[in-house]
């Protein structure tokens, strides 16, 4: 085989890309990990990770996403902090291009980049994220229980975790801009007949206001709202505990898209289509967490992505190998 830089490269080093690096380098594969942030990706906005199995007493996002960095490098994975700025493939050797101008080679590349969480952009938002506005139920809701919570969304993920989040309080109130839900009809009419769901079309959230919390930043006391139905209705505030928002997320991609050489196929909202073996339609281009097209988006399942993508990537070294690639 063409001697590369490393055997296997990880762009991301989220929870699925640390677990990849962990998996490879523990697979002995020379395994180079490429984030230009601090290791953890989504999870670095975990206030307190309670529901990953076998973290009981739970730990802060930043604390895990270190120790799963620590492991990875104790199995011999190496670090570099620089963004991947282009890919390219020719024959059997991806290139990976980065911010320094520096190049990295290798015969197999774990594509973990995550997706990042669609925002209002307003007021209140930045402030007190982790601190009563999330972008999880599942993660954030069971420290509201009983609590005046809004949902802001109309599209499926949003019904559903507002379906969740009744069952942990019987006062949700939903909010969407437009005069129906944009989900499923199925969907949708479940959350109309939740009676512990309160739904308010035609509404929109334009500031998440707060209070002091003992010196920690404070946390959220209240939302101010407006009709969009053009009533002329004034703003009004009303107190909250929490904000969920659900309009959506955006795969981060465009290195994809961009790539020379590499063909991949996305689903309809641009999620990177994968086999269960975590490969794309490219050889040796494999995806995991977030970034791929999956039902479910947690800690937990990321790390399985990133577990199978590295054991995949070894097999499908292996076998450049008893090909005898040059």
């Amino acid at each position: 085989m063409t001697k590369t830089d490393a055997d296997l490269i990880i762009i991301g080093a989220g929870p699925a890309g640390l677990a990849a690096a962990q998996y490879g380098a523990r697979s002995n594969l020379s395994t180079l990990v490429l984030e230009h942030l601090a290791p953890g990706g989504q999870a670095l906005l975990i206030d307190v990770l309670e529901n990953y199995p076998g973290i009981q007493a739970g730990k802060t996002g930043f604390d895990f996403g270190e120790d799963m960095r620590r492991q990875a490098e104790d199995f011999g994975a190496v670090f570099l902090t620089d963004q991947a700025q282009v890919l390219n493939k020719a024959g059997d050797i991806f290139t990976v291009t980065l911010a320094s101008g520096i190049t990295r080679t290798a015969h197999a590349v774990i594509f973990a980049t995550g997706a990042k969480h669609r925002t209002l952009d307003i007021p209140g938002e930045k402030e007190f994220s982790g601190r009563g506005v999330s972008y999880c139920a599942t993660c954030d809701g069971p420290f509201f229980k009983n609590k005046k919570i809004f949902v802001v969304g109309g599209g499926d993920a949003a019904c559903d975790e507002a379906q969740y989040l009744s069952k942990l309080s019987d006062k949700v109130i939903m909010i969407h801009r437009r005069e129906r839900f944009r989900a499923q009809k199925a969907v949708a009419q479940r959350v109309l007949n939740n009676p512990n769901i309160t739904v308010r079309f035609n509404t929109v959230m334009q500031e998440i206001k707060g209070q002091p919390d003992g010196g920690f930043g404070g946390k959220v006391a209240s939302v101010v709202l407006a009709g969009t139905d053009g009533s002329g209705k004034p703003s009004y505030e009303e107190s909250a505990d929490a904000v969920f928002i659900f309009t959506g997320t955006i795969p981060q991609t465009s290195l994809i898209k961009d790539a020379s050489g590499i063909s991949t196929e996305t689903d309809e909202n641009g999620y990177i289509v994968t086999d269960a073996r975590m490969s794309t339609v490219e050889p040796g281009l494999f995806a995991a967490g977030d970034v791929r097209a999956t039902p479910f988006r947690q800690v937990v399942t990321a790390v399985s992505d990133g577990a199978v993508a590295a054991h995949c990537a070894a097999a499908y070294i292996d076998g450049l190998k008893g090909q005898g690639y040059n």
